[in-house]
């Protein structure tokens, strides 16, 4: 489960953002050891562009072609300081009604947490779905999905 604000999921926030859970190791391509890291392990990466929103200018290294491979590195020879890498996660997965019928799909939750004189979890979130078999984009804009979530008490 992931808890962040909107500007905390943004890749060129992520750096600077002190949060209260550990993230993702991020890798900042602009920096020399950074670089050389993402281009050895490319692969294995998840990378985006710092600017990018909605999964648009992303590689998911464990799925991408040859050919996408060889894109991202000379996008990131061209232009290092535009992108940030990731580890790949391992997204839970969950039943979900597809054209086919009900299928399991990658999932992520974003919890709603109130802020004001307290902090405060709302019961329930946002879960994402990445409809597309096998995808660990979850995003809408590429053709992801919501599901409702709600948690029960005992």
């Amino acid at each position: 489960m992931r808890c962040a604000t909107a500007a905390q999921t943004q890749p060129a926030a992520k750096p600077y953002t002190k949060p209260i859970l550990n993230n993702v190791p991020t890798f900042m391509c602009r920096k020399p050891d950074d670089l050389a890291y993402t281009l050895a392990n490319l692969k294995d990466l998840v990378v985006k562009e710092v600017h990018g929103a909605g999964g648009y200018g992303m590689l998911v290294g464990p799925a991408a072609s040859a050919a996408e491979l060889a894109h991202f590195r000379q996008a990131l020879a061209a232009n290092p300081a535009g992108y940030i890498a990731q580890p790949t996660l391992s997204l839970s997965s969950c039943p979900t009604y597809v054209q086919s019928g009900i299928a399991p799909r990658h999932v992520d939750l974003r919890p709603y947490v109130l802020s004001g004189k307290t902090v405060q979890m709302v019961p329930g979130g946002l879960t994402r779905v990445a409809l597309q078999e096998g995808s660990l984009v979850v995003n809408s804009s590429q053709g992801g999905g919501t599901k409702d979530t709600w948690i029960l008490e005992d």
